[in-house]
């Protein structure tokens, strides 16, 4: 099966190959590559109660990116699940919690769940999120799994794309990082 958005087919979008895999299989990855050093991209997502809430609602805090393909899964809710365990435990960390899902799955599943320290913030309409971190997978109109934290100034500490995205991120590299620059 071959998805492609409109939005993809620009010249000019960077795709990269050979980074992540789906089930084995590698796939394509969209949008602009960001770098350990970089200025956070600004960009805007949805939250649960369907308004845009940008990046810079949060200048001035650590703020990690937790970027998944679908709420619906077991290894997407496993992630969810072990952020909001760090969101708790880290009173002046914000996590962002990315992905395609429409708001009203994630409110479903983070109510269920009781998770209500993470913000989870839908790229569903535009793919900003997607194409502005390079997170956005061609073949799949999916976001890759990964990790972005972004320290109080604005600048990227750590970018994580998981070399198989059926399989969770690297949570102690998320929190070595936090660690280091609190």
């Amino acid at each position: 099966m071959k998805v492609e958005l409109k939005k993809i087919k620009n010249k000019n979008m960077k795709e990269r190959i050979g980074i992540t895999k789906f089930a084995g299989n590698g796939v394509t990855l969209t949008g602009n590559e960001i770098k350990i050093g970089d200025k956070a991209p600004e960009f805007t997502g949805i939250n649960q109660n369907l308004e845009p809430v940008s990046l810079s609602s949060f200048k001035g805090k650590t703020v990690v990116i937790a970027i998944y393909p679908s709420i619906d899964t077991g290894v997407c809710q496993k992630q969810n699940y072990r952020f909001n365990q760090i969101a708790d435990s880290m009173k002046d960390v914000v996590v962002l919690s990315v992905s395609l899902d429409l708001p009203f799955a994630q409110k479903r599943y983070c109510a269920a769940e009781g998770l209500n320290n993470i913000i989870t913030l839908s790229d569903y309409k535009e793919r900003e999120f997607g194409l502005k971190y390079g997170f956005l997978i061609k073949e799949l109109a999916l976001l890759a799994r990964g990790t972005v934290v972004i320290d109080k100034e604005g600048i990227i500490q750590l970018v994580e794309v998981v070399p198989e995205i059926t399989t969770e991120p690297d949570y102690d590299a998320t929190l070595a990082i936090l660690e280091k620059i609190k």
